[in-house]
Formats: C-alpha cells, structure tokens, sequence
C-alpha cells in the first residue's frame, strides 16, 4: 500500500492518497499525522483519493473502526475521490460512522472535490 498525506491550502484541510490494500501498518503512519491536525486546528476536512485501491485488511478495518469512533465528530466534510462503483458506496457506508458531510466524487472530478473540501 502506498499512503501518502499532504497538507491542503488551508491549515484544517488534508489530503490523503491511497493506492493498493489498506493495512493496519499504513494507520500507524498517517493516524498519527491526522490526530496532530486535530489537536493544533480542533475539526478537519479530509480529502480521501482512491487510485488503483483494493480495500482493507483485516487489521486495516479494525483500525479504521477504532478511528471512526474516536473521531465520530472531528471531521468536518470528508471528500472521496474515486475510480469505481464500489467506492462510490463507501461514501454512503461511511456515513452512520460520523457527523461529517461526505462527498463522492470520480476521479475526473478531482478540482471539484478540492473546491467542495474548501467551501
């Protein structure tokens, strides 16, 4: 899996670019940089680009649930960019999982997502 995070033009918005099969090494890295942004700027905005993903190992999954809870209300918008049908969905199965506006957006739509994250 390669993650990769930056941070956007704004202090409280951050990208992270996710390419391959989620593991719960690759939460141990960017966890901990979401977490520092949450406690300098209080709530986020994250902007999630999908490129060639293939979900979640088990050890992924239970490290995301631990995330979600623990952060139920820190995100503000949540933006998922994409490539696929099926992560088109994981917008809509994020949802019960926080309070935050959540957006899809296919890959071609990538400037759309930003402005969307931003507003």
């Amino acid at each position: 899996m390669s993650v990769e995070v930056k941070e956007g033009v704004a202090g409280k918005f951050l990208e992270v670019h996710l390419t391959g099969k989620l593991t719960k090494e690759d939460y141990q890295h960017f966890v901990p940089l979401i977490e520092q942004r949450l406690k300098d700027k209080g709530k986020v905005r994250l902007l999630v680009e999908l490129h060639d993903f293939h979900g979640w190992t088990a050890g992924a999954l239970w490290e995301d649930m631990k995330f979600d809870s623990k952060h139920f209300k820190d995100i503000e918008r949540l933006a998922i960019v994409g490539e696929s049908k099926w992560e088109q969905g994981m917008a809509t199965f994020c949802k019960p999982f926080t309070t935050a506006k959540i957006k899809y957006f296919d890959k071609s739509e990538a400037a759309a997502a930003t402005t969307w994250i931003q507003e």
